[in-house]
């Protein structure tokens, strides 16, 4: 395993004031699902970086934090659902609460494969949501054209679930080392863009 180095918790640190921030002042004027959902969505974020800054990447060996860090995409996208398209909250709530249920099980109850792969899907279909729900609204006018970005992050945060995903089931895309080598900075740049692009909301 990798050992961390000071320029990785700097990263970290960095991404977890960054979601600190948007908690505190990115979440005006929205409804209460919505406001809900990014604040457990950046809060996680921010826990899941302090963790990685006291714990190592050891901390991904962690079971809890594999599960609880599947939040973050779920949460936000479940806020972007609820802000955008309001008609279709309930459906998309209760796959997100199913999503994180099986994902929760199955850590602990199924094969390594099994278990890959319904993270792996939950968090594909989470991240998809993410990355072109934006997009699409920019391209219609409904937002800002900054509000891409968004969907920018979004991307990023489907790359890296991925990326730990199949890395966790034996299966790594990258090594190891690269995987964990980028990883601060992928997590500071999806922030980053979040941030920006919410920004434009």
């Amino acid at each position: 395993m990798k050992q961390i180095s000071v320029l990785d918790r700097i990263l970290l640190l960095i991404t977890g004031l960054l979601a600190a921030y948007q908690i505190s002042f990115g979440l005006n004027d929205l409804n209460t699902l919505s406001t809900w959902s990014y604040t457990v969505g950046f809060g996680v974020l921010l826990v899941a970086g302090l963790l990685l800054i006291i714990l190592g990447f050891e901390g991904l060996e962690n079971q809890i934090v594999v599960i609880v860090s599947t939040l973050i995409p779920l949460s936000i996208s479940l806020g972007l659902v609820a802000e955008h398209l309001p008609q279709f909250t309930t459906p998309y709530l209760i796959f997100a609460i199913l999503g994180f249920a099986a994902i929760a099980i199955t850590r602990y109850t199924a094969e390594g494969k099994t278990a890959t792969i319904i993270l792996a899907l939950t968090h594909g279909i989470a991240g998809s949501l993410i990355t072109f729900l934006p997009i699409i609204l920019s391209i219609q006018g409904k937002v800002s054209g900054g509000y891409f970005l968004v969907g920018i992050a979004g991307a990023l945060i489907g790359v890296g679930g991925l990326l730990l995903a199949f890395l966790k089931a034996g299966k790594p895309i990258l090594s190891q080392k690269m995987i964990l080598t980028v990883l601060p900075a992928l997590l500071l740049l999806m922030t980053s863009a979040f941030v920006y692009g919410f920004s434009f909301r």
